[in-house]
């Protein structure tokens, strides 16, 4: 059987649960953003941004969403000209980026990872997001990378020199920067979110210091002007980024202060670190919650 046709075999089998059904993604709409040639941005619900290389080589993913929206990436890929996806890297282990292994796996798709992103997939999870926590179950082995790293590696594929950074733990213990050298072009996964406060999974090793010192090790590999596709929000570029670790250095070091002084978390979040940039990230609560946990475990 071609690997096309059990792609879409395996995903309408997920596609006919109530989990699925209840998440609203039975129609999936993919948006798709050109970032150079041969490399484009999918955006989809529900899911992080991918990232695709489409050359004389075949296909490489950086990241695959959920299941729910896999085919409508195909579908993408097909449309740009591409076929069958030959490697997917995975920026982390949540689901909304890695979760797209389960169907792409199976059929044939080779996935790379951190050493630490696999080993949680081979677990089962919970994940803290404030407020509620979600479920993530170990994947089936097929969907485990085959290929790991622990502090970086390089790949050549369609012509070009793909590397993988490790800097430490930051939003996951397990975090990649998935850097085009030769475009001045880099997708960040979840350590850079372009529009809102990020994720620090504390129960899994995150640190806020640890997403800063990610941010300010990537730039450093970077020429200013380079392109920066986020984990989630609008592709960015050197500048946003840099701000974006600027501003968290400075909640940062104003909320260990506070802890350093034996502040609870109420009075961290009644301090207002992060006041002067909540009108345009959000509600900080989250950031606030996981950072002090992570700074008091």
């Amino acid at each position: 059987m071609p690997r096309s046709t059990q792609l879409v075999t395996a995903l309408l089998s997920l596609l006919m649960s109530p989990a699925v059904i209840a998440q609203g993604l039975a129609d999936p709409q993919i948006r798709s953003e050109p970032v150079g040639d041969g490399l484009v941005v999918l955006f989809a619900p529900g899911a992080g941004n991918v990232l695709v290389s489409i050359g004389n080589d075949g296909v490489l993913m950086v990241d695959d969403g959920v299941p729910e929206v896999v085919q409508g990436y195909m579908d993408a890929i097909a449309g740009l000209g591409g076929a069958d996806v030959d490697f997917v890297i995975n920026t982390h282990w949540h689901f909304d980026h890695a979760d797209g292994n389960k169907i792409l796996g199976p059929v044939g798709a080779r996935l790379v990872s951190h050493e630490n992103s696999r080993q949680m997939m081979t677990r089962d999870n919970v994940i803290n997001v404030v407020g509620t926590t979600i479920d993530q179950p170990a994947y089936q082995p097929d969907a485990w990378p085959v290929v790991t790293y622990d502090d970086s590696m390089s790949m050549h594929f369609n012509g070009e020199r793909i590397d993988l950074l490790h800097v430490g733990a930051g939003h996951t213990q397990g975090d990649t920067a998935v850097i085009f050298a030769d475009r001045n072009l880099v997708h960040m996964g979840d350590i850079y979110l372009n529009g809102g406060y990020p994720f620090v999974d504390a129960d899994h090793g995150g640190s806020l210091i640890g997403i800063v010192e990610f941010c300010e090790q990537v730039l450093a590999q970077l020429a200013p002007g380079a392109t920066v596709v986020p984990g989630h929000g609008p592709v960015s570029d050197y500048d946003g980024m840099a701000e974006y670790a600027s501003m968290l250095r400075t909640i940062y070091q104003r909320i260990s202060s506070l802890v350093e002084d034996g502040a609870s978390l109420e009075q961290v979040i009644a301090a207002q670190p992060t006041a002067e940039w909540d009108e345009v990230r959000g509600d900080p609560i989250g950031l606030l919650d996981r950072t002090y946990a992570s700074l008091t475990r």
